[in-house]
């Protein structure tokens, strides 16, 4: 798919088909796009769990209650360590954040060229999510995203946005 293309038509997807699973290969390929993604100073603070087994997808699938999140037959968090991050010396920015944006950014585009829906959740409880998974010490979830195929006849919902002359200004 051409690049523009992609961009454009990626929306979150708010329902799949629990009978579909997403295929290993199309999934590293969907990670392989966040393991290239830039970071700062080359940090690449992050890890990518990827829950698929029925155990760890009832796990967490407890820490977001959506109807539409419970038929996901895989889930996709983003984790890393704010001190495997660069932090800015002037003021003590810490790029994790942004790190694991950028990189779930990337996968969830990666996502959308395989024909794989996704939906960034940063609404997860993370007194139910963090202990259902294996994370290293100092270590936290930033998002999650489902990773599915949409049901037969799923009507994809694309959003108004703003137009480029109220958002960018040319100085």
């Amino acid at each position: 798919m051409e690049f523009t293309d992609v961009i454009r038509n990626r929306v979150s997807v708010r329902d799949y088909d629990p009978n579909k699973p997403v295929p290993k290969d199309v999934i590293e390929r969907i990670l392989e796009a966040g393991r290239i993604a830039p970071s700062a100073t080359n940090r690449q603070p992050w890890r990518f769990l990827v829950i698929t087994s029925e155990e760890m997808l009832k796990k967490v699938k407890e820490s977001y209650s959506a109807d539409w999140f419970q038929r996901a037959p895989a889930v996709l968090a983003v984790a890393g360590r704010r001190e495997d991050a660069w932090t800015r010396s002037y003021d003590g920015y810490n790029s994790l954040e942004t790190d694991l944006t950028i990189a779930m950014d990337h996968m969830i585009l990666a996502a959308e060229n395989e024909g794989v829906g996704t939906c960034w959740i940063g609404a997860f409880n993370p007194s139910v999510l963090f202990p259902a998974l294996p994370l290293k010490e100092a270590e936290t979830v930033f998002a999650l995203t489902p990773l599915g195929y949409p049901p037969q006849g799923y009507q994809k919902r694309h959003r108004g946005r703003k137009s480029l002359e109220e958002i960018a200004v040319f100085l």
